[in-house]
């Protein structure tokens, strides 16, 4: 038990720092900007490209988070404001594309290959029976920390008090004086610094490729649904479901179905709990399980 909440825990950390970006953004601007699980990729490239520059770790993923935020922000005003302007569908369609021009963008420079950070070789440890490395717990403890202060910056700070005023009704927010569009560029520069930090933790703790965003996009966007799209801290209590069901899927020993003593799915099968919860959710629950505050008044 205690080893399945640990690997439950780690994989919602990858997920939930993303959810959480994709969530807030749609919040304000009402459209799922799936091209956000390319700005995790982003950052786990741009880490390790400015790590071998010279930089040390922690300065190298520190300027990678800023600069993921500062593109996502970039983004938004030149592209997405645009499309914004004739349909959310067509934002959508044009964050579809980003996400691939990004992909070949990667391909072009990095090549198909994996790549990983260069960290100090820690001997892993065993905690309360579970084998652990130092690394494991650090990206834990990173994106907790990263996930806790959002919260208190949300509903401890009058900036969250702006950006809850502008989800909630952007017009009235507007009337008392808020100015939207900062609000907005606030948020998306945000999200893109949370985008990238998932995507820097992913790469502590293994090594990383063009795919990851591919392989990110659904379970993400599961998550966000799942936490009521638009429900930024309700993302993350739907990264914690996606994670144990995916965790489910790949640790249960399937081998009475096949006469084996020892049988298990392989890990490229996790995404279809993924699926599965997001087309019941769809079906029957299309709101989540909390309330977005796209729609509360």
């Amino acid at each position: 038990m205690i080893q399945f909440l640990s690997d439950t825990l780690l994989r919602a950390a990858d997920l939930a720092l993303i959810a959480v970006g994709l969530s807030v953004v749609y919040s304000l601007i009402r459209f799922p900007n799936v091209a956000i699980v390319q700005y995790a990729v982003v950052g786990a490239f741009l880490a390790i490209s400015l790590q071998s520059a010279g930089l040390g770790l922690f300065m190298a993923a520190a300027v990678a988070v800023l600069a993921v935020g500062g593109l996502a922000l970039m983004f938004n005003v030149m592209i997405f404001e645009r499309l914004l302007k004739a349909d959310s569908a067509i934002a959508l369609i044009g964050s579809l594309a980003l996400s691939m021009v990004l992909m070949a963008v990667f391909l072009m420079v990095y090549g198909p290959i994996a790549y990983r950070l260069q960290l100090p070789v820690e001997p892993p440890f065993r905690l309360l029976g579970v084998r652990f490395t130092v690394w494991q717990l650090v990206t834990l403890g990173v994106s907790a920390a990263a996930l806790a202060a959002f919260a208190l910056l949300l509903h401890r700070t009058r900036l969250g008090t702006e950006m809850r005023a502008v989800a909630t009704n952007a017009a009235l927010a507007a009337a008392t004086g808020i100015e939207n569009r900062r609000i907005v560029n606030i948020v998306v520069f945000v999200s893109g610094m949370l985008a990238a930090l998932g995507g820097i933790t992913l790469a502590l703790r293994g090594s990383v490729s063009i795919d990851m965003g591919t392989n990110l996009l659904l379970p993400v966007f599961a998550s966000a649904v799942l936490g009521g799209l638009g429900n930024a801290l309700g993302a993350i209590v739907g990264a914690l479901v996606i994670a144990a069901a995916e965790t489910v899927v790949t640790n249960t020993n399937l081998g009475f179905l096949v006469g084996e003593a020892v049988w298990f799915l392989p890990a490229s099968y996790a995404p279809v709990a993924s699926f599965v919860i997001l087309v019941l959710f769809l079906l029957f629950r299309p709101r989540g399980l909390f309330v977005s505050e796209v729609s509360r008044v």
